[in-house]
C-alpha cells in the first residue's frame, strides 16, 4: 500500500479548529453557535465519507441545542466557557439520545437511558453534543472504520480514533476521548491536535466501558484554551471518580509559564523509534534549551533514573493490569457464542485468565513504585518530556500503532498532553509533556508556554 498524504501536514501552517476564538463573535451578535455549528456540519459532510469519525450522529438535536445557546448568548446569559461549543463523544460512553455500541457487536443497537457523567456535565454546561465518535472494540485494539485525516491510508491511532480524528480534520473543535494504556495521546499524535490526558480519577468516567484502575477520561481539543474548558466543566458538572479527589486548577486556563527544567525521558521506546522521527524531537529539545530551559536526564539526577528504571516495562504492565481487570465482562462475552468477540479480544481473554491474584498483586505494586518514584522527581522538574508515538500514523488500518511511549504516564497516573509541534514526510507528531500527579494546571501553563512561544 502506497502513502497518499491527501492533506499535507504543516504545524507552523495548519489551523485546527477552535471554538473560544468564536466566542466574542456570539457575545456581540456578530456570528452564533448555531453558525458555528453549521460550519462544523459542513466539514463533516465534506470529509466524514472517507474520515468515517462517527458511528452516529443526531443533528436535529444538535441544532437545538445550539440554538438554545444563541438565544443565551443574546441574552448575555452563557452558562459556561463550552456553551454552544459542538462535541464528540466516544462511543464507549452512554448518551440517552444515541446508541452505545463501543465497537463491539455485542453491544450494537444498544440505547441507555441515561448520559454518561461527563456527557450530562457538559449538556448542563451548554455544549452542543453532535454525535458519538468511533472506538475500537469495546476501547482495546481492534480497530473500527476510521482512517487518518492527513493520509487515509493510516490509522488515526485508538482507542479514541474518531475523536483525534474529528478534531485532526476540523469538523469539531472538541472530543471526547480516553486511555488506558495510549487511547489519547498516541491518536492525538497522529491526527494532529491537542490532547488532555488529566491526573487519574480526575474526572467522573461513570456511565462507560473502562479498565477500573487504569483508564482516563480526557478530550481532544485544536486549541488548549478549549480542551482545558471542557476538562474543567466535565469536573465541574460532574466531579472525579469516586474516592478520587477530582481535578484541580479554576476555570481559566492557566496563564503561560516557561519552566526552569524538563526531564527527558529515555524509555523503552527509543529503540523503537525512527531516525526522522528521533531527528524531529531533538529540534524542540534544542528550542527548549536556546529558551533557557534546563533540559535533564538520567546524567543529571538520580531521581531520573530511578524513575526511568520503574517505567521499564510499563506498556506490559499496563496490560496486564487491565486484562486482570476486565476478565468480567470478557468471560461473559466470550461465553455468548462465536463471532461476538475478535480474534484479538479472544487472545487476550486467554491471557487474563493465565494470570493469578499473587501476579495482579505484583502489578499493583510495581504501579505503586512509578507513582512514588514520579513524586520524587516533583522536587526536582517542572516536567518531563518524550515523544506521543515512536513514528507517524502506520500504514494501513490492522494496527492503531505502538503504545510504548503512552505507558508511562498511563502508569504513573500523572497528566500528560500530546502538543502537535512536529511533523515527517507531511504527517504530524506528537510531543509528550507529562505532569505531576493533581498539578494539571501547572503542566497546562507550560504547554501553554511552548504552543504560544514555539
Amino acid at each position: 500500500m502506497d502513502s497518499k498524504v491527501t492533506h499535507y501536514y504543516d504545524p507552523a501552517e495548519y489551523r485546527l479548529r477552535s471554538f473560544h476564538d468564536a466566542v466574542s463573535g456570539f457575545l456581540d451578535g456578530t456570528t452564533t453557535p448555531r453558525a458555528y455549528l453549521e460550519e462544523c456540519l459542513q466539514v463533516i459532510d465534506s470529509r466524514e465519507p472517507v474520515v468515517k469519525a462517527f458511528v452516529h450522529m443526531n443533528i436535529p438535536g444538535a441544532r437545538a441545542a445550539a440554538d438554545g445557546s444563541t438565544a443565551r448568548y443574546r441574552a448575555g446569559n452563557p452558562l459556561s466557557p463550552v456553551d454552544g461549543m459542538p462535541i464528540g463523544i466516544k462511543d464507549l460512553f452512554e448518551t440517552r439520545d444515541m446508541p452505545a455500541e463501543m465497537g463491539s457487536p455485542i453491544w450494537k443497537g444498544h440505547q441507555s437511558f441515561r448520559d454518561a457523567a461527563h456527557v450530562h456535565a457538559l449538556r448542563e454546561a451548554g455544549a452542543v453534543i453532535v454525535g458519538k465518535t468511533v472506538t475500537t472494540e469495546l476501547g482495546m485494539a481492534h480497530p473500527g472504520p476510521t482512517t487518518n485525516p492527513f493520509d487515509a491510508e493510516r490509522t488515526p491511532g485508538g482507542s479514541s480514533s474518531g475523536s483525534a480524528a474529528a478534531v485532526g480534520a476540523c469538523m469539531l473543535p472538541a472530543a471526547i476521548g480516553s486511555q488506558v494504556v495510549g487511547s489519547i495521546i498516541r491518536p492525538a499524535g497522529f491526527c494532529g491536535n491537542i490532547a488532555i490526558k488529566p491526573t487519574f480519577g480526575a474526572l467522573n468516567r461513570g456511565g462507560g466501558h473502562s479498565a477500573l484502575s487504569q483508564s482516563h477520561l480526557g478530550v481532544h481539543a485544536g486549541s488548549l484554551q478549549d480542551a482545558w474548558a471542557v476538562t474543567h466543566a466535565i469536573h465541574q458538572g460532574a466531579g472525579g471518580d469516586p474516592g478520587q479527589p477530582g481535578l484541580f486548577g479554576n476555570e481559566a486556563l492557566a496563564s503561560s509559564t516557561r519552566p526552569k527544567k524538563l526531564a527527558r525521558l529515555a524509555t523503552d521506546g527509543w529503540v523503537e523509534t525512527d531516525a526522522a522521527t528521533r531527528e524531529a524531537f531533538e529540534e524542540v529539545i534544542a528550542w527548549l534549551e536556546a529558551q533557557g530551559v534546563a533540559i535533564m536526564d538520567a546524567d543529571s539526577h538520580p531521581a531520573i533514573v530511578a524513575f526511568e528504571s520503574a517505567i521499564a516495562g510499563s506498556r506490559k504492565l499496563c496490560h496486564d493490569l487491565c486484562e486482570y481487570e476486565l476478565r468480567w465482562p470478557l468471560n461473559v462475552y466470550r461465553d455468548m457464542g462465536p463471532g461476538k468477540l475478535s480474534d484479538h479480544m479472544r487472545a487476550r481473554m486467554e491471557r487474563a485468565e493465565g494470570m493469578t491474584a499473587d501476579g495482579y498483586r505484583e502489578c499493583l505494586a510495581r504501579r505503586d513504585v512509578v507513582k512514588a518514584r514520579l513524586a520524587d522527581l516533583e522536587s526536582v522538574v517542572d516536567g518531563l518530556v518524550t515523544l506521543s508515538q515512536p513514528g507517524i500514523a502506520p500504514m494501513g488500518l490492522a494496527s492503531t500503532g505502538n503504545t510504548v511511549f503512552n505507558a508511562p504516564a498511563s502508569v504513573s497516573g500523572g497528566p500528560a498532553l500530546s502538543l502537535p509541534l512536529m511533523a515527517v514526510e507531511g504527517m504530524p507528531l506528537g510531543f509528550q509533556l507529562m505532569g505531576f500527579a493533581h498539578a494539571d494546571t501547572r503542566v497546562a501553563g507550560i504547554a501553554r508556554w511552548m504552543l504560544e512561544t514555539y
